[in-house]
């Protein structure tokens, strides 16, 4: 399935903040792209201006798809909970966001391809679909023969903790708790917005 493959930097710039991660060439400029990006008079955004770019920022942060945003948004509504913020747990959840958050690789992109090329198991079991939504008590680790890859030796000393998620270093294993509250979760999304674009 297509990925956006495009300069990341910019995108950055263009939403005013480093969504894709460490980003030293954003931290240079992080002004709005283009010639005048620093000087320019930018018109007021209108209001669906505003929940589209809220959308579309949800949308690069975890490396999601229109369709796949949609059917997740249609899940999330459908549910019992507050709809913005079951999308943001839907979101979490998926596994190649769950490896990126256990520190098995430095980005959500990353972490894709590893679950593509078969290097993630759960409970056990090879799952190669990224989009996988991990349930609670499941443990992610890396495939026995891929344990010794570089970008995952490079990579796994640097875990950032989450309340939700437990690593064991020694097993390399990683185990889903349960879903992250709202406040756990540190991605600056005003999911509010999207429910409103949706809601149009």
């Amino acid at each position: 399935m297509a990925r956006y493959t495009g300069p990341k930097t910019k995108i950055a710039r263009k939403f005013g903040e480093p969504i894709f991660g460490t980003d030293k060439s954003y931290e240079r400029k992080p002004h709005p792209p283009g010639q005048h990006g620093t000087t320019k008079a930018h018109k007021k955004t209108s209001e669906y201006g505003v929940q589209l770019k809220e959308k579309q920022k949800a949308k690069y942060t975890y490396g999601v798809l229109e369709r796949q945003f949609s059917n997740l948004f249609d899940k999330a509504h459908r549910s019992h909970g507050v709809t913005g913020e079951v999308l943001l747990q839907l979101l979490e959840s998926r596994l190649d966001n769950v490896v990126y958050r256990l520190g098995i690789a430095p980005s959500r992109m990353a972490a894709r391809q590893l679950v593509n090329h078969r290097h993630i198991v759960v409970n056990g079991e090879v799952v190669s679909i990224p989009s996988y939504q991990v349930k609670n008590g499941q443990t992610i680790g890396v495939r026995e023969r891929s344990k010794s890859l570089e970008i995952v030796t490079g990579n796994v000393g640097r875990q950032v903790r989450y309340s939700w998620l437990e690593w064991d270093a020694r097993s390399m294993t990683g185990k889903f708790l349960n879903v992250p509250e709202r406040v756990d979760i540190p991605e600056n999304i005003k999911e509010q917005l999207i429910v409103e674009l949706y809601s149009k």
